[in-house]
């Protein structure tokens, strides 16, 4: 990705959480990304070398990516290589091939959400330019293959994007379109580009991408769903967030085409892209780590994932809706948090977690709760009764 510059703006995610209901099974397949898959995907990526499209190692790359799949249970029917060509500026003719995985919706089979990465590079081994969104498909592939989700979801990797987004190109006009007709019916395209961050720095925020360019008519739907972005971030990792806009990536093509499109960026740029220090010991991996549960949180709520528990064959307890059956305030608090039940309530517990998970705070029977303990920041509280489980997000701001 080429980011000449990045004007933030001030997170609006917290202004849509009501919109959006934590879910507990969303979170639990959130926390099942592995720190150890991440840093192996980030550590083979480097070792494949320098992956200049067309070149063999770019295909060696392909293949790796293929494996990986198959290694997931991926069938030759959901695994298809696309291939493309294009002419250099130089006149020479270069093919490379996009890798797709199709993973069928239960209720809209014909309609996608689409999750993105490029893997080509240039110069270095690109770790984070884009190892590190190549790393975090990997994982999303992974932990949602046997997942039902309502709409399907391809798992999309991009070759070219280093050299005009070729890749990207080439699928959103000839395989989304074809011709002046739209083939392919596309929910969202959701993108992620250079989340590696640099080691040391301050990697607690990541960028949610959205289209503010470009065909205006899509412009508020792009809107909306990188609010969802930014709103599921905060509820399925402890990243805070920060708004920009899209900008020459891979979801650029398909916002020429009138398709809605969102994406995640380092918030802190590492400045390595394009260069011989994009390599392993300068990423952190902790970071790609933890947009990697962002992401996880995000694609579910956006295919629409089952709340069932796939691994055991069970259903999990219903999912609490965050309603007003109990009013908790002020939010934001300083020091003391009040709950109030419409109804005499003698008998509850509540629970304060961050949003790493972690309880940091336990009472029973008590309607009013002093913060005071607690730092600065974004929590999750629980409130049980008898009769309901109600889960809300509250701010500490003293």
């Amino acid at each position: 990705m080429k980011k000449v510059a990045i004007f933030l703006f001030a997170s609006l995610a917290l202004q849509n959480i009501g919109a959006q209901n934590f879910i507990q099974a969303y979170k639990n397949r959130a926390d099942m990304v592995s720190q150890t898959n991440i840093t192996n995907n980030l550590t083979d990526f480097e070792n494949l070398g320098v992956k200049t499209t067309g070149s063999p190692v770019n295909t060696n790359t392909l293949n790796w990516l293929k494996n990986k799949y198959i290694s997931y249970g991926y069938t030759a029917s959901q695994i298809e290589e696309d291939p493309f060509t294009y002419t250099t500026s130089g006149g020479n003719s270069t093919s490379s091939k996009n890798l797709v995985i199709t993973k069928t919706g239960t209720l809209y089979p014909d309609k996608y959400v689409i999750i993105c990465g490029h893997f080509d590079t240039i110069v270095g081994p690109g770790v984070s330019d884009n190892g590190s969104g190549t790393s975090i498909l990997l994982e999303a592939a992974r932990i949602l293959k046997d997942v039902p989700t309502e709409y399907s979801i391809k798992f999309i990797h991009f070759s070219g994007e280093e050299q005009g987004l070729k890749g990207s190109y080439h699928y959103a006009d000839e395989i989304a379109y074809q011709g002046s007709v739209r083939n392919l019916d596309i929910k969202l395209v959701f993108n992620i580009d250079q989340v590696g961050g640099q080691i040391g720095n301050n990697n607690t925020t990541i960028t949610c991408e959205r289209d503010t360019g470009g065909m205006s008519a899509n412009n508020a739907a792009s809107n909306t769903v990188t609010q969802e972005l930014a709103a599921c971030t905060s509820l399925y990792s402890p990243l805070q967030t920060s708004i920009s806009y899209a900008y020459s990536s891979d979801y650029i093509p398909f916002e020429a085409k009138g398709y809605t499109i969102t994406g995640f960026y380092e918030y802190i740029k590492s400045n390595n892209e394009h260069t011989v220090n994009d390599i392993f010991t300068n990423v952190d991996p902790v970071y790609v780590f933890n947009v990697g549960k962002a992401a996880v949180g995000a694609l579910q709520h956006f295919a629409v994932a089952s709340t069932t528990n796939n691994a055991l064959g069970t259903q999990e307890a219903p999912e609490q809706k965050i309603t007003e059956t109990v009013n908790i305030y002020p939010n934001p608090v300083k020091n003391l948090l009040t709950i109030e039940f419409p109804k005499k309530t003698e008998k509850f517990n509540i629970e304060i977690s961050d949003m790493t998970g972690n309880t940091v705070l336990h009472s029973e029977n008590q309607n009013r709760i002093d913060t005071t303990p607690l730092i600065n920041g974004t929590y999750m509280i629980s409130v049980k009764t008898e009769r309901s489980h109600v889960i809300k997000k509250i701010i500490i701001d003293k």
